[in-house]
């Protein structure tokens, strides 16, 4: 039984997300009604995973996300977030926070979400030996369109990460989780060529043309291909497909507050938050980032080769 704690001083909400994820064999929540609480119930019944709200009384989330880093690192947790709470979500998830769910959202994606994060934090933790004399490893992987495909994938990358003691089990996920976005968003939007902004209007039809692309041609001989080289210093990440591509030019900024709601920039506002350097090729149809060392900068590494 996979045990989330939820965490939120409104009974309405606590009862709407417990019934969401009750709805999934094997999700278990159990409820705190803000931060201190939530941290008081921890050790006492360690959850799997914690979901906050971010605006409580006590203890808020930011404050939540900050503690649970410093004293329970291997905890995941995500963010429920509402109109007005931007900025503090930007905040929680550069301390820590593994990912976000809008709460106008919470019906279709809260339960998704979960999983996801659960999924990717599981993955490390089945794979956590160190090779104390490794001092590089590079690999090269070519993905077919398969979603299923990326958990295994991003559980490899996350075990070189481990050898290399590149970051805290916080930061694996977070890097585990920013690779899934890039991996997700190189396959349906780049390969497939699916517009996030059909997901936004019809999430139906959004799924349904996944699936005609998936088994069409030109779509489905598409591949991604994935690069990815770590040292002890940091880890460098360079994904592409084989779409039509973009010009970068034309993302909005995701790491402003004002786009925290819009699900084109949620994948990149996550991989930005996440990763200490995002570099787009001019086509579009690649994407480099850079990991490095917790407590190291730019001017302590070497550049991208």
């Amino acid at each position: 039984m996979t045990k989330v704690l939820i965490v939120d001083d409104s009974a309405m909400d606590r009862r709407l997300s417990g019934g969401l994820l009750k709805k999934y064999v094997g999700l278990h929540p159990i409820y705190a009604q803000n931060g201190r609480e939530a941290l008081s119930a921890i050790p006492q019944d360690v959850p799997d995973i914690v979901v906050t709200d971010l605006q409580m009384p006590e203890m808020d989330g930011l404050e939540l996300v900050e503690t649970i880093r410093k004293h329970y690192p291997s905890l995941p947790v995500i963010l429920m977030t509402a109109h007005g709470s931007e900025e503090i979500a930007v905040k929680a998830l550069q301390k820590g926070a593994a990912s976000y769910v809008p709460k106008k959202n919470l019906a279709r994606e809260l339960a998704k979400t979960v999983i996801e994060v659960l999924e990717v934090a599981q993955a490390h933790q089945k794979q956590k030996r160190v090779l104390e004399c490794l001092v590089q490893t590079e690999s090269r992987f070519v993905l077919a369109n398969d979603v299923s495909a990326i958990a295994p994938l991003v559980g490899h990358l996350e075990n070189n990460l481990t050898r290399m003691r590149l970051c805290d089990e916080t930061g694996l996920i977070r890097v585990a989780v920013a690779l899934r976005e890039a991996l997700v968003n190189a396959i349906f939007h780049g390969n497939l060529e699916v517009s996030s902004d059909l997901l936004a209007t019809d999430p139906a039809a959004y799924d349904l043309l996944v699936e005609e692309r998936r088994n069409k041609s030109p779509y489905r001989d598409r591949r991604v291909y994935i690069t990815a080289r770590e040292t002890r210093t940091e880890a460098t990440y360079a994904i592409t497909d084989e779409g039509q591509g973009f010009n970068p030019n034309d993302l909005p900024d995701p790491l402003d507050p004002a786009n925290l709601e819009k699900p084109s920039g949620r994948g990149l506002m996550l991989i930005r938050t996440f990763m200490d350097e995002v570099i787009h090729n001019e086509r579009g149809n690649q994407i480099t980032m850079v990991k490095r060392r917790d407590g190291e900068t730019a001017d302590d590494d070497s550049s991208i080769g």
